[in-house]
């Protein structure tokens, strides 16, 4: 069985220091950074290297588009996604995106790329920005749902983020720890509406590292309210959540790394993003080892539903999706 802890490495190949923390069974998945990319080939090699001591273990990466996007070389430069607003064939080049993505992710062995980003602009947040495909809440909802068609038709499970909406809120959590002070009511109306339009069709959502006090003192991560009551209640979600990074200034209210994760996964989340400080991911694996905490099973279906492969580049599906993002000047 999957555990709950998903940390990162330093470099582009494993040490013995990284290979001892993969075996132990509380580690249930790795991330990677920029830093662990060199090219496609080095990753799969990684991949492979990773999956032969544990073939179990969940691989997952930052592929969003725009800024946000991890592997670089020998890839498709993809678009931001507000990139898509407005355009009247939107949809249907978000979905090709999606695909696109989804498809050179899994070619280098990875299982999937936390995304899509269902935060609005509210032109407020710079760390959300063009990240998001828009500010308005059903054009978002539409294009999203699109870009996860794209995914899963790759054979990719899909993330939505940051739950229930990191767009108002203008500090980054990377660095600092954002408020909303909105009401209830009014984040139902706007920035819930894409979780709730697509609760049915994600397969994992990452709460945000934002402290919404009209609801609860504590950010969305570490809140029952958010995760029991709302999302799993309310709006009827059934998959797997994922914290955001531990390690992030916005989940410092919660203390150090072993109550951070005791926090995290004592409000609803499945695995705890533990990443950038290795110290701190060794505190959080002690501390699950202590807490012998149970992993739940669905975090399974977060694994590829298909072996890619590093040819897909000859699929003439692959040509013509690539032609039809460089014709909408979308890709150069």
């Amino acid at each position: 069985m999957l555990g709950s802890l998903m940390l990162d490495i330093a470099g582009t190949w494993l040490s013995a220091e990284d290979r001892h923390l993969l075996r132990q069974p509380e580690v249930g998945g790795l991330i990677l950074f920029a830093r662990n990319i060199e090219h496609p080939r080095q990753v799969a090699e990684l991949s492979r290297s990773v999956r032969a001591i544990r073939p179990d273990l969940l691989l997952a990466v930052d592929q969003e588009g725009g800024r946000v996007q991890r592997l670089r070389r020998d890839v498709v430069r993809l678009p931001a996604m507000g990139d898509f607003a407005g355009r009247q064939d939107a949809a249907q080049l978000a979905e090709t995106c999606g695909w696109v993505m989804a498809t050179e992710v899994l070619a280098v062995g990875l299982d999937f790329s936390f995304a899509p980003v269902l935060d609005l602009d509210h032109q407020r947040s710079a760390v959300i920005g063009a990240r998001s495909f828009g500010g308005d809440a059903v054009q978002t909802s539409k294009l999203a749902g699109a870009f996860m068609r794209g995914m899963r038709r790759a054979g990719m499970a899909t993330t939505g983020k940051h739950f229930p909406g990191h767009g108002w809120a203008e500090a980054d959590s990377h660095v600092a720890i954002p408020v909303d002070e909105r009401s209830l009511d009014l984040i139902r109306e706007q920035d819930m509406v894409p979780f709730r339009q697509l609760a049915g069709e994600l397969d994992a959502v990452m709460p945000a590292h934002v402290i919404y006090p009209a609801v609860d003192d504590q950010p969305a991560g570490f809140s029952r309210r958010w995760l029991q009551d709302i999302l799993r209640q309310e709006l009827g979600f059934r998959g797997v959540i994922f914290s955001d990074d531990l390690s992030m200034a916005g989940a410092h209210v919660a203390g150090d790394a072993a109550s951070r994760i005791e926090a995290a996964l004592g409000a609803g989340c499945d695995m705890g993003l533990v990443c950038n400080d290795r110290a701190a991911a060794e505190l959080a694996l002690s501390a699950l080892q202590r807490l012998r905490v149970q992993a739940p099973p669905a975090l399974k279906t977060m694994r590829r539903r298909c072996v890619g492969s590093l040819e897909y580049k000859q699929n003439p599906h692959w040509l013509a999706a690539l032609e039809s993002l460089k014709s909408a000047g979308l890709v150069a």
